[in-house]
């Protein structure tokens, strides 16, 4: 495996740093705090073509892959400026309407996925089922040349700023009584509809909302690809969604370190920089090799998930190791600061629920390690 960074990527990293940086954390935290969407910033990486890197070029993208689009997520992070919504509508839906939609499909949302106009979030989870899709209650019926889907998600991204969710759904069960799934893009503003709101106390531009389906119905033609051929869709779209994360992630970290490193060279105590200090320098060195592993591993994930190669367990390690470094570089950057690690003026607080909520989705921890430990190791399977 060749993990080389071409000159290609050095300057798409570059001019995504450039954009980014243009706008940087005051102006994300000025969002977030007001609880609005980063449209200008969203804008402007779309009409550059930043956010459909991993669009085919017949539908107005890029025509590259998982490495740019990573790429993009880091860049855009470490300019303290993370973009949750490239996790569904650029890595999610693109990908899994660029793989399985019907040519319909993709002339309909690809090129606006592709230029940053349109945004096509993800709608999987669901309260009583977890990470559990086979007790997936939401379900789709077949009636006429439409299908008629009812029942609730929970903590979807974003659905006040897309213009369609892409929906998993039931649409039946096998002989042994599992779920088939589907997976359908509703337009929001589809009759029976109807989004409410879910408060958390993440400080972030883009917010929660559960969604309830009654009696929503959608054209035959919006099923995305074949009837019951859901998990296969969906799973070919959660490794872009931890790979994304997973830079995302590594962004972060390396926003927060260069914010601690800064800071410690330069305030001084007994005429003395902090920087000098170990107690100081170890806990920001560390952070540091952690978030390069995980960068690494990233990047890994991404050129086989390109390939077509098996990338599950690499992208489930790259997710779970930038959740940690982006963790532990905010406490180590917060802990350099001191009290002023908590000052809005210096605004880390957001940027750790962020990084915390890496920790819990788009899957925990906890079975990110069963996954490696019943695919990596071949254990017994502990659920």
């Amino acid at each position: 495996m060749d993990f080389t960074e071409t000159d290609e990527e050095r300057d798409l990293r570059s001019a995504v740093a450039d954009i980014a940086g243009s706008f940087g954390s005051e102006y994300y935290l000025r969002c977030a705090r007001e609880g609005r969407h980063t449209q200008e910033l969203w804008a402007a990486l779309g009409e550059a073509g930043f956010l459909g890197v991993n669009v085919a070029e017949a539908y107005g993208g890029g025509g590259g892959g998982l490495v740019e689009l990573s790429a993009v997520c880091e860049e855009a992070a470490a300019q303290g400026t993370p973009l949750l919504l490239v996790l569904v509508s650029a890595a999610i839906s693109a990908e899994v309407i660029g793989d399985f939609g019907s040519e319909e499909l993709r002339k309909r949302w690809l090129p606006g996925l592709a230029d940053g106009s349109t945004k096509v979030v993800f709608a999987i989870t669901e309260p009583d089922a977890g990470s559990n899709t086979h007790r997936m209650a939401t379900h789709a019926e077949r009636d006429g040349d439409h299908w008629v889907l009812n029942g609730t998600k929970h903590y979807i991204s974003g659905t006040d700023d897309a213009e369609a969710v892409l929906v998993v759904a039931r649409s039946g069960r096998t002989p042994d009584a599992r779920a088939l799934l589907s997976l359908f893009v509703v337009p929001v503003d589809s009759p029976g509809l109807v989004r409410t709101p879910l408060p958390v106390d993440l400080i972030a531009p883009d917010k929660q909302h559960v969604l309830h389906f009654d009696d929503v119905r959608v054209p035959a033609a919006n099923l995305v690809g074949a009837e019951g051929d859901g998990f296969r869709q969906v799973f070919r779209g959660l490794n872009p969604e931890r790979i994304t994360g997973a830079a995302l992630g590594v962004g972060i970290a390396r926003f927060a370190l260069a914010r601690a490193a800064e800071y410690a060279r330069t305030r001084q105590v007994w005429d003395t920089p902090i920087g000098a200090h170990q107690g100081v320098s170890h806990p920001l060195a560390k952070a540091r090799i952690e978030t390069e592993l995980a960068a690494l591993m990233t990047r890994k994930a991404a050129w086989l998930h390109d390939r077509g190669l098996p990338a599950g367990e690499e992208s489930n390690m790259a997710k779970y190791a930038a959740a940690e470094a982006a963790m532990h570089a905010l406490d180590a950057a917060m802990q350099t600061h001191g009290g002023n690690g908590l000052a809005s003026e210096y605004g880390f607080i957001p940027y750790w629920g962020m990084a915390r909520l890496m920790q819990v989705a788009p899957v925990n921890r906890e079975m990110i390690l069963n996954h490696v430990a019943q695919h990596g190791l071949g254990l017994p399977r502990s659920y």
